[in-house]
């Protein structure tokens, strides 16, 4: 018998030490109460919670994803999986790992840091049950132009869509081949939406939308993507 848990799950902590990291916003939040409506649900999206092993919180920013999977795994007894999360800016890892002290959960994630897998081990090649990306999707002609240097918390590239493109592809080397793995991605209909669907599928994965909501004038969108 599934016995469904009814906790209710506050956010984490997160300050900010450092500039140029991005700010938690209605995206990350997207993909937060999502995670705690697949918890509630017992099976974290097809997976019974007990069997996830791995996950990665790719592009943490402040960390506020990983934080939140590793605060629940100190709520939910069956919740135990090892955290990653990573990024390219060291700046945002130092920040994540203050936010990690700060609530109470110091050296527990494991942090890497990497421009998307470049830097990751082969030893973690095929072993994450769920990876976790909120990607930067605005175009570059979006960026403010007399800007010193590229801001890579916002920056998805030209059409806002080449980073998510080099993730999907390379994701695929990371995703566990042992049991049904998952990419829960963020995507915004300020990039060519149709596009990426396209791209999504050329890849070789199953995707469908699992929460939506719209702010001002874009509509934010987390997709589950699974390999066929």
């Amino acid at each position: 018998m599934v016995v469904l848990i009814t906790k209710e799950f506050s956010d984490p902590i997160i300050n900010f030490y450092e500039e140029g990291i991005y700010s938690p916003s209605t995206d990350s939040y997207l993909v937060i109460d999502y995670l705690k409506k697949c918890i509630n649900e017992y099976f974290f999206n097809e997976i019974p919670i007990r069997n996830i092993t791995k996950i990665l919180d790719l592009g943490t920013g402040t960390g506020i994803i990983a934080i939140f999977l590793q605060i629940l795994k100190i709520q939910i007894p069956d919740f135990n999986p090892i955290i990653y999360a990573s990024d390219i800016s060291q700046k945002a890892l130092k920040n994540a790992k203050i936010n990690e002290r700060e609530n109470k959960l110091e050296k527990e994630i494991k942090f890497i840091h990497s421009d998307l897998f470049n830097s990751f081990p082969n030893s973690l090649k095929h072993s994450f049950d769920v990876i976790i990306f909120n990607p930067p999707y605005l175009p570059s002609s979006e960026i403010i132009k007399d800007k010193q240097e590229i801001d890579l918390s916002w920056d998805g590239g030209k059409e806002g869509l080449e980073l998510i493109l080099r993730f999907i592809e390379e994701a695929k080397l990371f995703l566990s081949l042992n049991r049904q793995s998952f990419i829960y991605l963020v995507s915004s209909s300020r990039t060519n939406l149709k596009w990426l669907g396209e791209k999504i599928n050329f890849q070789g994965y199953a995707h469908e939308i699992v929460a939506k909501t719209h702010v001002f004038f874009e509509d934010i969108m987390l997709n589950r993507l699974k390999l066929q």
